[in-house]
């Protein structure tokens, strides 16, 4: 195991220090004395116009930052990672999402650990697009023989955030009459809640669990086959016999695991059962058999776009010099905002409502990739690590949260998230509701730039206490993200696009940001402590003071 390269040890980390002692952003000035800034530093990602010209940085800054990039050797890693070596130390894996989106027949072959990813990635693919192809036409049918017209997804974390935000995003792409839901959480109110109003004729359950052992998971597939069962009686339909109740199962059930026999022990046909590899992390599976219930409610094309998408950002990230770059110097502002200006949270604000579950998606790719104290060879991290990730859609948030970030003490660097071309185009009499819309997402980031002096708000006739209430800082750091319109490659390249940027900020740390060790722990003491709720008393004896008071409460309420 290669040792990580200190980053603070490296000239480029002492050039930085420097740059940071007496630093005063002063983008007013900035912007008035260089008419090329915007042009300089707005890049191209694919379909993507990237503005990064808002951000906090001078050309010397973004030197030393795109020469720290290189001596930690951040494209070498990247190199190493496409190549299939063991980047995940601790679990010694290699790490291949990227592979997932390579196209047929790419050369040369990916050959890994003695595989062939690249037929193994296809194979699975090619099952995929015709599972969803059957499901659509309405080959495939419910016991009964009616059409699906619902799917329902049970999964949880990677299995279920990137299906939900990808389905929420690409929606005006379903067009064969069917549409999707998705289960996560284990409170019961989340599995009632989505079947209610269901057909249980017409609907199919997607079991997403790699083991097929997730206790969230495999408690909400057991749930769902008990309201498919008295759901089909209450409609007529036979269900009595063990045969009834598993021919129900086959018809209405199919699974995204590798654990084939405890899915037919589930009930589950194994040839329904679609694979992946342990050398997909959860949070980067989306474009896996994870993405099953994508490629059947918006169809297999629709799903081969989105891939499309991603792939075409890691070959931007494998191709590109690092001075224009977008994911390694999205990363590297990242890393010159959270170690040298002392910021703690990321806001990403898309003014787009289909990605109003994508602040919650990255949630789980940054902050479960870069939550880490230690280095990947074990030993303690040498600087801060990771973000906060969080955000809103449009202009929910200006009416929410966007007070602080304009004239609160916090550093909040934010990332803004447009498209020209809406799904749904209106107007509200002769105003272009969308053109209005993106009114606010150009105003919020000038805003934010350049702020309002306080000559200026004297000028407007404000005097007394209220000029400095009315006065706003500027100097906020932001990037502006336009594209075309949100479509599926589109989507793609915005999710690779933090994938990437959250890679080469690990790689900086020196972390290892595809294990997840921190979410083991709790998982292990809920089992113990499930025991001690259901009246064990030995096993309440076992907790601590605090875990038996609360447990002593909801003994004494619970209905």
């Amino acid at each position: 195991m290669n040792a990580p390269i200190d980053a603070t040890t490296t000239s480029a980390w002492a050039e930085l220090t420097s740059h940071q002692e007496g630093f005063t952003p002063d983008l007013r000035g900035w912007f008035a004395a260089d008419p090329g800034r915007v042009e300089r530093l707005s890049l191209p990602l694919a379909d993507l116009h990237v503005d990064l010209s808002k951000n906090l940085v001078t050309d010397e800054i973004l030197a030393s930052l795109v020469k720290l990039a290189q001596e930690t050797d951040v494209l070498g890693r990247y190199q190493a990672m496409l190549a299939g070596e063991h980047i995940n130390t601790t679990e010694d894996r290699a790490v291949l999402h990227t592979a997932l989106r390579r196209p047929a027949g790419a050369e040369p072959a990916l050959v890994v650990d003695s595989q062939n990813v690249d037929e193994d990635v296809q194979e699975v693919l090619g099952r995929v697009a015709e599972f969803a192809d059957r499901v659509r036409s309405g080959e495939w049918r419910g016991i009964t023989g009616k059409k699906v017209e619902t799917i329902v997804n049970i999964g949880i974390g990677g299995s279920d955030l990137g299906p939900v935000m990808v389905y929420e995003a690409l929606e005006p792409y379903a067009n064969a009459g069917i549409s999707a839901r998705f289960v996560s959480n284990i409170d019961p109110t989340d599995m009632g809640q989505k079947v209610k109003g269901l057909d249980p004729e017409t609907t199919l359950f997607i079991v997403a669990s790699k083991t097929f052992t997730t206790l969230e998971t495999l408690t909400n597939a057991r749930l769902a086959r008990t309201w498919l069962w008295e759901s089909l009686a209450a409609a007529g339909v036979s269900v009595g016999t063990d045969d009834e109740k598993a021919d129900a199962v086959a018809h209405h059930f199919v699974a995204v695991s590798t654990a084939l026999d405890k899915v037919a022990d589930f009930g589950i046909d194994p040839t329904n059962a679609f694979g992946f590899w342990d050398w997909v992390g959860g949070r980067y599976s989306v474009d896996s058999a994870i993405g099953l219930s994508l490629a059947v409610a918006l169809g297999p094309d629709v799903f081969g776009e989105l891939l499309e998408g991603f792939h075409a950002v890691d070959q931007h990230v494998a191709e590109t010099p690092l001075e224009k770059n977008v994911p390694i110097l999205m990363g590297l502002l990242n890393i010159w905002y959270v170690n040298f200006l002392g910021s703690q949270s990321h806001a990403v604000l898309p003014y787009a409502q289909q990605l109003h579950r994508f602040a919650a998606y990255l949630q789980q790719l940054t902050m479960e990739s870069n939550g880490k104290s230690v280095r990947w060879d074990g030993s303690p991290v040498t600087t801060e690590t990771g973000e906060i990730f969080w955000g809103e859609p449009g202009t929910n948030g200006q009416h929410a949260f966007y007070q602080l970030i304009h004239q609160g003490t916090k550093l909040i660097p934010a990332d803004f998230i447009a498209v020209v071309n809406p799904a749904y185009a209106l107007k509200d009499g002769e105003q272009d509701v969308h053109a209005l819309f993106l009114a606010n997402f150009l105003a919020q980031t000038k805003a934010l730039a350049f702020g309002k002096t306080s000559a200026e708000v004297e000028a407007e006739g404000t005097t007394g206490a209220l000029v400095a209430a009315r006065t706003f800082a500027g100097n906020k750091p932001t990037t502006s993200i336009f594209a075309p319109s949100l479509t599926p490659a589109v989507l793609g390249q915005l999710i690779a696009l933090y994938e990437h940027i959250t890679f080469a900020q690990g790689v900086i740390w020196g972390i290892n940001s595809f294990d997840q060790w921190g979410v083991e722990l709790g998982k292990k003491l809920a089992l113990e402590i499930a025991p001690a709720i259901e009246g064990d008393d030995a096993a309440l004896a076992a907790q601590d003071a605090s875990t038996q008071a609360l447990i002593a409460y909801y003994r004494a309420h619970r209905a």
